[in-house]
């Protein structure tokens, strides 16, 4: 059974809003099916600084955490065994060590740990 999932939002071009109900849905179903881990491709934006799927749903996954739905999430451009919480998610999911992302600050993905 796979234990980490990846959802390519950046593809269908959704607003902020539709990406953030597709999130929700698959929290849910991730949930439900005992996934550990959903890698959330969003995209950076074209302006350079960060779009408003990349800013508007690490918002989102902050409000989760702090409401206890995800134990936590960790920023592409943090996703590094040098960032404690990179670390503590690579312990508990050792398949993440071959994701293409891990060193790489890849800024237009998150990967969001679920509880």
């Amino acid at each position: 059974m796979a234990i980490v999932k990846t959802i390519n939002l950046e593809a269908d071009f959704p607003t902020l809003e539709e990406a953030r109900r597709r999130v929700i849905r698959e929290l849910k179903g991730a949930k439900r099916d005992g996934l550990r881990v959903l890698k959330i491709i969003h995209g950076y934006g074209s302006s350079g600084k960060g779009g408003t799927l990349c800013h508007g749903l690490r918002k989102s996954f902050a409000l989760r955490k702090k409401e206890g739905a995800i134990k936590d999430f960790v920023a592409g451009e943090r996703w590094s065994v040098f960032e404690p919480v990179a670390l503590s998610l690579l312990e508990t999911v050792p398949e993440l060590r071959g994701d293409p992302d891990l060193n790489a600050t890849n800024e237009g993905v998150t990967l969001v740990w679920i509880r």
